[in-house]
């Protein structure tokens, strides 16, 4: 494993005019939001994506004071679907920022749809990232949102490039891919019948390298689980699956201890870092200006089990 590059003193330096133009694009479509629909609420998992759309929806609804101080509150309540597996260092943060912003949070909670009989587990470990599907659809019916804002981008997966940044969901909140509405010129088509919604993400058009730029510039506070540190892993099929309750190690399998820090995070059950010594949003810049494969390839067992199965998940009601 590479010693991290510091690039500390050349972040400063940097062009930020590109990031500029992606800042003013999400912040405009942020807006276009707030004008078009009437219960909006935006998606929050602590996740470092989230954390950006978060900062950009302070900046298009708050009152900059100084710096990064803001006053007032969002136009619209934050959202986490919680799957019960969620990493407890993610869970800790999402609530003390929520607190310290002082927003309206609604959390969605898997175990609920499981006690309803609405999500039913072939095994106790089974993975729960599928099944918020479920949960989602209860929450946006049970609040009546028209519209869910979402940090996912299109560089992730090919599923997601193919999605519309406004892209429409049907009365039973399925994706459509074949019938998505064109958007030309920055003219979003947001007629909408009872019963569906829309969901919407600001940074579509950003990539991971944008998202860590973005970070180191603002000094976006992130989960811990983002940077370099020690934790149990067992090597899985070229992941390293984190040694969790609901991640034990199977028959013939031994535990290591590595240096690891995650490029996504999620439920615990298909979320896996990667080797890292980056510490920094500045080191992770520069670790990820050599990456080939996109963080959701590199971490998500769940994206491995067939070619489509981010696409399956998104037609079902998915994110």
């Amino acid at each position: 494993m590479n010693a991290p590059v510091n690039l500390e003193h050349l972040l400063p330096l940097a062009d930020h005019r590109h990031l500029d133009h992606l800042e003013e694009e999400a912040i405009f479509i942020l807006r276009e939001v707030a004008a078009a629909f009437e219960r909006p609420a935006l998606l929050f998992s602590g996740g470092k994506d989230s954390c950006v759309v978060l900062r950009l929806a302070e900046k298009a609804f708050k009152r900059r004071i100084a710096g990064h101080d803001f006053s007032g509150r969002l136009p619209f309540p934050l959202v986490h679907v919680d799957t019960g597996h969620n990493f407890p260092e993610v869970i800790e943060f999402r609530d003390r920022r929520v607190a310290e912003m002082g927003e309206r949070l609604i959390v969605g909670h898997l175990e609920d749809s499981i006690a309803k009989g609405t999500v039913r587990l072939a095994h106790p470990l089974e993975s729960r990232n599928g099944h918020q599907t479920v949960t989602l659809l209860e929450t946006i019916e049970e609040h009546r949102f028209d519209v869910l804002i979402g940090g996912a981008r299109r560089d992730e997966e090919k599923a997601r490039a193919k999605e519309r940044i406004f892209s429409h969901r049907d009365s039973f909140g399925q994706w459509q891919p074949k019938e998505q509405r064109p958007e030309l010129w920055n003219l979003f088509n947001t007629r909408i019948r009872p019963g569906e919604h829309f969901r919407a993400f600001p940074i579509s058009n950003w990539t991971e390298l944008d998202v860590w730029l973005y970070i180191a510039r603002e000094n976006i506070p992130l989960p811990s689980l983002y940077y370099a540190h020690e934790r149990p892993v067992i090597r899985r099929k070229g992941l390293l699956v984190p040694l969790t309750e609901v991640t034990p190690p199977e028959a013939g399998e031994t535990v290591d201890s590595a240096t690891v820090r995650f490029r996504t995070v999620g439920d615990m059950t298909c979320t896996c870092p990667v080797e890292s010594a980056a510490a920094s949003a500045a080191e992770i810049v520069a670790e990820t200006l050599t990456v080939t494969i996109s963080e959701r390839g590199a971490t998500r067992m769940d994206d491995r089990s067939s070619e489509a199965s981010m696409e399956r998940r998104k037609k079902e009601g998915y994110f």
